[in-house]
């Protein structure tokens, strides 16, 4: 198994960086790391992990500036991991930071390694431990913030 890494010249934070080394902390799986200018480059970075390089699942780590093109920008990405994910069969966990979810830098920095690092858990329980993931279903969990904990019968 391998794991596939895209990551953006336009994020703030070297992400695939942060990545791998949650990666290599977590397990030994072998990974591919693959860089892109933006974060609509991000779905043909995933489908070549995928299909050129044998990737099982890819994670994108993408940064979404301020403005409304970046927004847009944002929408078009979703479209395209989805679209990767029903042609190639396989997961592209999607790690994107939004620059206006923090009033500063420092808060900003730690979104962002707090997310990247939880999504690489997710996908390497993803491919070796589905289970884990089972149990967790329907408890709020949150990837960036605190987990916001189940709603009690």
């Amino acid at each position: 198994m391998r794991v596939g890494i895209a990551d953006t010249t336009f994020s703030r934070v070297n992400m695939g960086k942060i990545a791998i080394d949650e990666l290599k902390s977590i397990c030994s799986l072998p990974y591919v790391r693959y860089t892109v200018p933006g974060i609509k480059d991000l779905p043909i970075a995933a489908k070549k992990l995928i299909e050129e390089r044998d990737c099982d699942i890819v994670i994108t780590c993408g940064w979404v500036g301020k403005t409304e093109t970046d927004k847009l920008s944002y929408i078009i990405l979703g479209v395209g991991i989805q679209l990767v994910q029903i042609l190639t069969g396989k997961h592209v966990i999607d790690v994107t930071i939004h620059e206006d979810e923090a009033e500063n830098e420092a808060e900003l920095l730690r979104i962002a390694e707090n997310r990247v690092r939880e999504h690489v858990r997710n996908a390497v329980d993803l491919l070796l431990k589905p289970e884990k993931l089972e149990k967790l279903a329907g408890t709020g969990q949150r990837q960036g913030y605190e987990d916001v904990g189940e709603i009690l019968k």
